[in-house]
């Protein structure tokens, strides 16, 4: 009975431990998600991030369009 009594503690602590590492964890999913959601939601609108920074594209355009559109 005493060495059940002694180890209550080691037992809640394991617990309580094991439950800030599973919340942690599910927020890191979840931020690496939110970030990829963010990264497609970019693409698509033609930014994209690289090692060297963000590189903005440029739609194509036909000369016949550039031109109804500069006049």
């Amino acid at each position: 009975m005493g060495a059940i009594v002694n180890l209550l503690p080691l037992v809640i602590l394991f617990v309580f431990v094991g439950a800030f590492a599973f919340v942690g964890y599910q927020m890191y999913l979840w931020t690496n998600d939110l970030a990829n959601q963010g990264k497609k939601t970019m693409e698509k609108k033609n930014v994209m991030f690289t090692k060297d920074g963000m590189k903005v594209g440029v739609k194509e355009m036909s000369e016949e369009e550039y031109a109804d559109r500069t006049q």
